[in-house]
């Protein structure tokens, strides 16, 4: 399904009934790559009895996207799952399950509107605060390199770089963003940051943090200072490939 969201046209689908789950994916990830990753399965929600709500972020997947990085920044992005959340006409507040990006946007959307969320997923926290600016350098390089190698190489290069154990056994996801677009989006999150974290500290909604072991682009530190920062949060840590796959039934018993 579509719907028209400041603008842009942004691809969902809407599965099961009951209260709300909308799920967020990562940068350049889409529905499509959750699936080829395994990384959110909506299934075991729909049968605890939930509505789940999965959309494909502006210029990723199947959504529409211009070429301007603002579009992309998380502040903007937010303002797009509360726009999504208009349009689908929900009034209720809604529990919300975020990866990276995704996770950013929905911190940005709970500190812009706190009474929409009744309970929030964070997963796979992205760098943040002091420790943004180098990853920001990282997407910046990289939307240069696409713009003068193509994204094939940019995949090659991607696929050539060490992963984390804790990954060793998940399907690498595609870069779903078309080509053209791709360095935009990049410098969209480039630009990009976690809420400051006096903001963060005032949400007061029950929080599941969840982060992974040796990734640089997603750093235990980051869900550690979440944890911190959120009273009442619950945080895990992931430092092997069985306990990555053990995120799937922590989210449904929080969320049921």
């Amino acid at each position: 399904m579509d719907a028209v969201v400041r603008g842009a046209r942004i691809a969902y689908d809407d599965e099961g009934s009951g209260p709300l789950v909308v799920r967020l994916h990562g940068l350049t990830g889409s529905r499509a790559a959750d699936v080829a990753t395994g990384a959110f399965d909506p299934g075991p929600l729909i049968r605890a009895g939930r509505r789940v709500v999965r959309y494909d972020a502006r210029g990723h997947g199947r959504s529409g996207g211009e070429k301007a990085e603002s579009e992309y920044a998380w502040p903007d992005l937010a303002r797009d799952l509360l726009g999504l959340l208009d349009v689908l006409g929900v009034d209720d507040a809604v529990s919300g399950v975020g990866s990276s990006m995704g996770t950013a946007t929905l911190l940005h959307a709970v500190t812009l509107a706190p009474d929409r969320f009744d309970r929030l997923v964070l997963t796979c926290p992205p760098t943040a605060w002091a420790a943004r600016a180098g990853q920001a350098g990282v997407y910046r390089a990289g939307a240069l390199f696409v713009e003068r190698n193509g994204k094939e190489m940019f995949l090659r290069g991607r696929r050539a770089q060490p992963r984390p154990a804790v990954l060793a056994e998940a399907p690498e996801g595609p870069v779903d963003v078309d080509e053209a677009l791709l360095p935009t989006v990049l410098r969209g999150a480039a630009a990009s940051d976690l809420p400051a974290p006096e903001a963060i500290a005032a949400i007061r909604r029950p929080t599941l943090i969840l982060a992974w072991d040796g990734d640089p682009g997603h750093p235990v530190a980051t869900a550690e200072r979440l944890h911190h920062l959120i009273p009442g949060s619950v945080s895990a840590i992931a430092r092997t490939p069985d306990e990555l796959r053990s995120w799937g039934e922590r989210i449904t018993g929080f969320l049921s």
